[in-house]
């Protein structure tokens, strides 16, 4: 399946190229998430003609992260507690989403799905770093300490 990419999408491509996905990569993803269309004579002829458009589109959206890192600060980290035993092993996990609430009651807007733990939730009291992948040319590492509740 042949598709113009409306903005740039990880290990694919730039804004403007046309690429060569799995069809259901292309139906079930990039279409409907708007990353991109079909790779047609008439699509070709709107994208040409609205390509400004879409190149500052996606400026803002960069400027927007990296505004965002900015915010977030050079060394982020955030504390977050959880039920555990004695012996530090977690009653439940902690997993994107308790991370990305954490982050935005610190102050930075943070989705669930911008977090990326390469090992899983975390399970065990201790220090962990983690990846916010807020734009495909942003990411920012994050400590993430988890702590007992307190009795």
């Amino acid at each position: 399946m042949e598709l113009i990419l409306l903005q740039k999408v990880t290990n694919l491509g730039n804004l403007g190229d046309k690429v060569t996905v799995k069809p259901g990569y292309g139906r079930n993803f990039l279409v409907p998430q708007g990353k991109a269309v079909p790779a047609t004579a008439a699509n070709l002829a709107e994208f040409e003609t609205r390509r400004a458009e879409y190149e500052a589109k996606a400026q803002a959206l960069l400027g927007e992260a990296e505004q965002r890192k900015a915010s977030l600060g050079e060394e982020a980290s955030v504390t977050i507690y959880a039920n555990a035993s004695t012996e530090g092993k977690l009653y439940g996990s902690v997993g994107p989403r308790e991370i990305a609430e954490a982050l935005t009651k610190r102050g930075t807007e943070v989705g669930k799905s911008e977090v990326v733990m390469g090992e899983g939730a975390i399970r065990q009291v201790g220090e962990y770093n983690v990846m916010l992948h807020l734009h495909a040319d942003v990411e920012v590492p994050v400590k993430v300490i988890v702590e007992a509740e307190p009795a």
